[in-house]
């Protein structure tokens, strides 16, 4: 949520940021302003009420002392009615808040400077590209197709138990997603993250800190009975960790790292694009979280994408980064960076890692601040997250480019992990 400071000093540069997202904020921020200037007006008065009442308690208690009973009832009547008074004032300030905070939710991030403008995809810019892209043969398979032949996972088996998108892995197939998160958690351990086991459901006030809610609704799955909501991602329970937090300054960073199954409904998702393990509804994944001062957070994104950078080299995996366009980063970033590995049993690019920068926009939605040791006063922290990594492409790039006639070559990160060389 963006900070109500920043939309009455800043209006008109809050309006043609937004614009880069292709978000018309006009007319919202116009509604913003009424209502934030009603409700100072509406402050100040009840600021004026108070005062006077409080003026006049200690008067009667003088008044009292003094033997002016006639006097001091007067006064006290005068109290009756500023109380009364400063109830009024107090609901509708009440009021006007939420109808401040319900536009306010409404709009997202401001994107930062470098954001490239674009309506879609196809408009992010390739900032680097790193790894050879393996040449197979004529035969090769696609990974839907290698994890029949090896008998590694079954998309059947997760249909008749739940539905379409809900993979099951069973042998080799199983011990490699146990794998690749050990490996996955083992060097976020060794780049100083803490490792966490969050919930895998959370309440609608996590949901909300971190900006699922009210944008993302329709893509998680609820549980109705309990008001609570499957997690898309552990980064929202593993940030939502330090809400309603002041953190001390010399604590940060934090560095916070976690594995969970995720759910995602994307509802709509058909043809060969989505075929496998290209898109599902339940995934693993290890998420990295960072919450750092606000005059370090790029500096924390750039260290963030290099570790995400040097998990795909180690296994050996040809990628490019893309630097998301306004049309196509979420509502919630400042800045994105996405990883896409190339996958050649398809021939095409798949994204298996995204790593925002949020700035405030989380953390004055979490009320999480730190408190300034220069100046005394508190502080918005930022907050960053990325996957490192999210299990599905990974597995499906690395089933496609490693599959030779003998089996699929397992890399050597992986096999102290595998116990074996490969999956035959």
């Amino acid at each position: 949520m963006l900070p109500i400071t920043l939309i009455r000093e800043k209006a008109e540069f809050v309006k043609e940021r937004l614009a880069i997202k292709n978000f018309d904020a006009s007319e919202i921020i116009d509604r913003i302003i009424e209502h934030d200037v009603e409700r100072r007006a509406l402050q100040t008065r009840l600021d004026g009420v108070l005062a006077e009442s409080n003026k006049l308690s200690k008067e009667i208690g003088m008044l009292y002392k003094e033997g002016k009973r006639d006097e001091a009832e007067i006064a006290k009547a005068k109290t009756v009615g500023l109380k009364e008074q400063s109830k009024l004032l107090e609901e509708k300030m009440k009021e006007i808040e939420g109808m401040l905070t319900d536009e306010l939710v409404l709009l997202p991030n401001i994107p930062h400077e470098c954001v490239p403008c674009g309506n879609s995809d196809k408009d992010n810019k390739v900032v680097r590209e790193d790894g050879e892209k393996p040449k197979l043969s004529d035969d090769a398979l696609p990974h839907w197709e290698l994890l029949e032949k090896y008998g590694l996972m079954s998309l059947e088996y997760g249909n008749k138990l739940t539905g379409s998108g809900f993979p099951v892995f069973y042998g080799k197939g199983a011990k490699l997603q146990r794998a690749l998160v050990a490996f996955f958690l083992d060097r976020a351990v060794e780049a100083g993250y803490t490792e966490y086991i969050p919930p895998l459901m959370v309440n609608k006030e996590s949901a909300f800190g971190t900006g699922q809610l009210p944008d993302k609704e329709g893509q998680m799955y609820h549980v109705t009975d309990d008001d609570l909501f499957l997690i898309p991602t552990a980064e929202v329970p593993i940030t939502n960790i330090v809400r309603d937090e002041i953190l001390k300054e010399e604590d940060l960073p934090l560095k916070m790292a976690g594995h969970s199954q995720c759910f995602r409904r994307e509802a709509g998702s058909y043809g060969k694009d989505v075929r496998g393990l290209n898109r599902v509804h339940q995934f693993e994944k290890v998420e990295i979280v960072q919450i750092v001062h606000p005059d370090k957070s790029y500096e924390v994104l750039d260290d963030m994408m290099e570790h995400v950078a040097s998990l795909l080299s180690a296994l050996d995996l040809p990628y490019r980064i893309l630097r998301l366009c306004g049309g196509d980063i979420t509502f919630a970033s400042a800045l994105t960076y996405d990883f896409e590995v190339f996958s050649a049993g398809q021939n095409r690019w798949l994204e298996v890692s995204s790593v925002s920068n949020f700035e405030v926009f989380q953390s004055n939605r979490l009320k999480t601040r730190f408190k300034d040791k220069q100046t005394g006063k508190t502080r918005l922290v930022h907050t960053l997250n990325g996957s490192a990594m999210a299990l599905p492409r990974i597995i499906a790039a690395l089933l496609e480019n490693n599959q030779t006639p003998e089996g699929i070559v397992v890399p050597d990160v992986l096999r102290p992990y595998m116990g074996c060389d490969i999956i035959s």
